[in-house]
């Protein structure tokens, strides 16, 4: 039986190594900005200052070469995808999950959200999560075991007997995109898998830095003047 447990405790403990890294990386980057005389880019300084300067300049940093490298390589990512294809093991359409209920997923449609739509255009809600447990065991121990927050569990009533899609040519978006996150959990029989191994250390990189650019920004605007 596969330990998703052992897997997701791995991916942390993955992830907690490389977000140090990156805390370093860009420190530097902020740090080789930092003009003679100021202490802390989170402290406020008076407008004009070379503090506010310095602030300013990680800021225009951030979004026009960190961010933009990483749009760059995520996209790379995402095409390489391309070069794997689908097994046909119907896990994905079998077990969909979600953090939010039918019900909350049709407010959301309601109110224009497009991925809502269309998941809501090709899943229904099992009638419990016993049922889920049935298609993927190991998945719901996962979570079980992790103490995850709410989960919902959907499948797709177009597979057929024979794991294949009775709506094939008009699938949404969604469905084709599938897999689009190399961070998610992946059942071993899919196709996709070999593409996450590979891809998942750069895109853990690129998840941290973007989490830790994040802190930087609210921080930094947090202090900015704006006159």
């Amino acid at each position: 039986m596969e330990d998703l447990t052992a897997s997701v405790n791995n991916l942390r403990s993955k992830y907690r190594e490389i977000f140090h890294t990156s805390v370093k990386e860009i420190e530097k980057r902020v740090l080789a900005l930092k003009p003679a005389g100021v202490v802390d880019i989170f402290d406020k300084y008076p407008s004009n200052s070379a503090g506010e300067k310095w602030q300013k300049a990680v800021l225009e940093m951030f979004d026009n070469d960190i961010c933009k490298e990483i749009y760059r390589k995520w996209n790379e990512i995402l095409l390489y995808r391309k070069e794997f294809s689908c097994t046909g093991c119907g896990t994905c359409c079998r077990l969909a999950c979600s953090e939010f209920s039918p019900e909350q997923l049709k407010t959301k449609s309601e109110n224009g959200d497009r991925f809502a739509k269309q998941f809501l255009s090709v899943f229904v809600p099992y009638e419990s999560k016993e049922d889920a447990r049935k298609i993927y065991p190991e998945y719901i121990k996962m979570l079980e075991d992790n103490k995850e927050d709410e989960v919902y569990f959907y499948h797709c009533p177009k597979l057929t007997d024979c794991s294949r899609c009775s709506d094939y040519n008009n699938r949404p978006q969604i469905c084709r995109d599938f897999p689009d996150n190399p961070l998610a959990l992946l059942p071993k029989s899919c196709g996709y898998v070999k593409w996450k191994e590979e891809v998942e250390p750069v895109a853990l990189m690129l998840h941290s830095m973007l989490e830790i650019i994040e802190y930087y920004k609210e921080n930094i605007n947090a202090n900015i003047n704006r006159t």
